[in-house]
């Protein structure tokens, strides 16, 4: 009887504690599920908060004045243009060789000096040549004086052919003697004006007006006829030839303009784009290239300025017509949309209106406006994205605008400088774990928001531990109270 009331106390006593657990358990999630609902409900509340602040603000962007920068439409005479690319070429060039074998003795100028037509530029050693000279002048004199002597032998036989003193056939052989020594005679002076000419080959003369290149072979050396590469270069640059070549398309378009008068063609360069050399059109080949299907084009240019050089590349427009009366803006002023080309004019209320226009072409960064905008209107040509049917704008300076830019420019750089020497300075660091880690970051509002992170992290893994030592201990109370009842 007893041990009956004993077994009933024990079971009553567990059966307490088990219910003491529960309870506690119970509480516990509860308050866990109070806690995660109320932080969620904080969240939701500043994310509304901050998403009611976005559209306050953009309801508010709606109403300001958006700053921008303003271009006026104006009407003026545009030239109907052909563009291409084109390469300098010297208007005449000579590649200077030796005519005779012989050593280079001197050069009579320095590179790149500018030489006249007929002035001496270098002297081939003459010695040899000057004495092949006398050697055929001296043979011209031996045969001279034995075509003399022909001759008088000729009159004294041809005295003595009439007295019948010699034969005919005497006489005839005196005479062909000499015929031959006049015909020796006559090749004895051709070898001495060969020898003169081969003698003026030692000196050699520029053929052109024109201006030397570097010297390819220097004196002392031996050259030889007809050497391969040339003693020097000299290429004539005043005038100047500037070739390139447009695509055949343009061929018809080209000729029915040449028919009324020589065209004209500016040559600019990348550098200096506001002060291009003015030529005229010359030359137009004959045959299509029928690889690139384009057409060889030449223009002359009397470069007085010197500033074409042979072998440059240049941007060449041929002037076909002018159009007069185009109203013309920039070219980023137009823009594309949904239903074509359209820019955004200022209205007196500085109000923009969405604008549909037609372009007739763009050239040189400016849009010819075919329909659509008339002269002395303005239109926004920075800063359109921004913009709608009826907005509501601010006319800015753009030499304020730019120097605002570099300034913004400077300041952001210095803020950068700053940022870095105080993260380097003092590193904010952020509590995971129980242990304070560094945070890496740029400014102090990045660290803060790190370490938040690492406290929320932190929080949520104390929570997941608690209610793992809460779920071991029900299950072990359990695990005791069936042990028990079994017993």
């Amino acid at each position: 009887m007893k041990r009956s009331l004993w077994i009933i106390a024990f079971l009553i006593v567990v059966g307490a504690f088990a219910g003491f657990q529960q309870y506690q358990s119970w509480s516990l999630n509860k308050s866990d599920s109070s806690t995660q609902l109320q932080e969620s409900s904080d969240r939701g509340g500043r994310g509304q908060g901050r998403a009611g602040g976005g559209q306050g603000r953009g309801r508010g962007r709606g109403g300001e004045a958006v700053p921008v920068i303003v271009a006026t439409a104006v009407q003026k005479s545009v030239p109907v243009q052909l563009r291409a690319v084109g390469n300098v070429e010297a208007y005449n060039s000579v590649a200077v060789k030796s005519q005779v074998t012989g050593v280079l003795q001197q050069a009579h100028f320095k590179e790149g000096d500018d030489v006249k037509k007929g002035q001496l530029l270098l002297t081939i050693d003459p010695r040899p040549l000057e004495a092949a000279l006398k050697q055929a002048q001296a043979n011209l004199a031996r045969d001279a004086a034995q075509l003399k002597n022909w001759r008088e032998q000729v009159k004294r036989y041809a005295e003595l052919v009439e007295k019948q003193y010699v034969s005919r056939e005497q006489y005839d052989q005196i005479k062909t003697n000499a015929d031959a020594a006049e015909a020796v005679v006559e090749a004895d002076r051709a070898a001495v004006e060969n020898a003169k000419v081969q003698l003026s080959y030692c000196y050699i003369y520029s053929p052109i007006d024109g201006r030397v290149g570097a010297l390819l072979v220097h004196e002392g050396n031996l050259v030889r006829v007809n050497d391969g590469a040339p003693l020097v270069v000299i290429n004539q640059i005043n005038p100047i030839y500037v070739t390139f070549s447009v695509p055949e398309n343009n061929l018809a378009d080209l000729r029915r303009h040449m028919a009324k008068g020589q065209l004209q063609v500016d040559a600019s360069f990348p550098s200096d784009e506001g002060r291009p050399e003015r030529g005229k059109l010359e030359f137009v080949d004959n045959a299509v290239d029928r690889a690139t299907g384009t057409i060889r084009l030449k223009a002359a240019f009397a470069n007085k300025e010197r500033r074409l050089w042979p072998g440059q590349f240049v941007n060449v427009a041929v002037i076909l017509t002018t159009e007069p009366d185009a109203i013309v803006v920039p070219a980023e002023a137009v823009q594309v949309g949904q239903d074509g080309q359209h820019v955004f004019v200022v209205k007196e209320d500085r109000r923009v209106e969405v604008r549909p226009v037609l372009i007739n072409r763009t050239t040189e960064g400016e849009a010819i406006i075919a329909k659509g905008l008339a002269a002395g209107e303005q239109v926004v040509r920075e800063g359109q994205f921004l913009l709608g049917e009826g907005s509501r704008i601010e006319i800015k300076d753009p030499t304020k605008v730019a120097e605002d830019t570099r300034g913004e420019r400077g300041g952001g750089r210095r803020k950068n400088k700053a940022d870095g020497a105080g993260t380097e300075g003092g590193k904010a660091t952020a509590e995971v774990g129980g242990e304070r880690r560094p945070v890496v970051g740029r400014g102090e509002g990045e660290a803060r928001e790190r370490t938040k992170g690492a406290e929320e992290g932190t929080s949520e893994q104390r929570r997941g531990r608690r209610g793992e030592g809460k779920g071991k201990s029900n299950t072990e109370a359990g695990s005791k109270s069936e042990g028990r009842g079994a017993s």
